[in-house]
């Protein structure tokens, strides 16, 4: 979602588990900014997808991703991502002298900016 792969087009890439939905598994091995770690989908429906999301460099994550989607009434859909998991240390850290909004929020927008390009075509 988050344009890592044009980050570090030369990344590592794996597919595992199921080949679409639920058990699907991505794996990626890149460069500094665009780290590595894993996603597994966890549930799909029409209304939401929920994976499961770890981090392991450059620093260690363990989170799980939504993806709401509401069906507006022009037909259009709107989607809402959030990512919950636990703050560790660094994470803390990290907030006290940076707003998450700053140091990710760029990355939900291009992300988000994707999926509706790709929607659209």
């Amino acid at each position: 979602m988050v344009t890592y792969e044009k980050i570090d087009p030369s990344m590592k890439r794996t597919f595992d588990g199921a080949e679409a939905g639920k058990g699907a598994v991505y794996e990626w091995d890149g460069n500094g900014k665009a780290g590595s770690g894993r996603m597994e989908i966890l549930e799909t429906s029409p209304t939401k997808i929920t994976i499961k999301l770890d981090f392991l460099k450059p620093f260690e994550g363990h989170n799980t991703a939504e993806f709401i989607l509401e069906t507006k009434s022009d037909s259009s859909t709107h989607v809402t991502w959030a990512i919950q998991g636990p703050n560790q240390f660094i994470g803390k850290m990290i907030s006290i002298f940076v707003s998450m909004d700053q140091m990710i929020g760029k990355d939900f927008e291009t992300g988000l900016s994707n999926i509706k390009a790709l929607t659209e075509k």
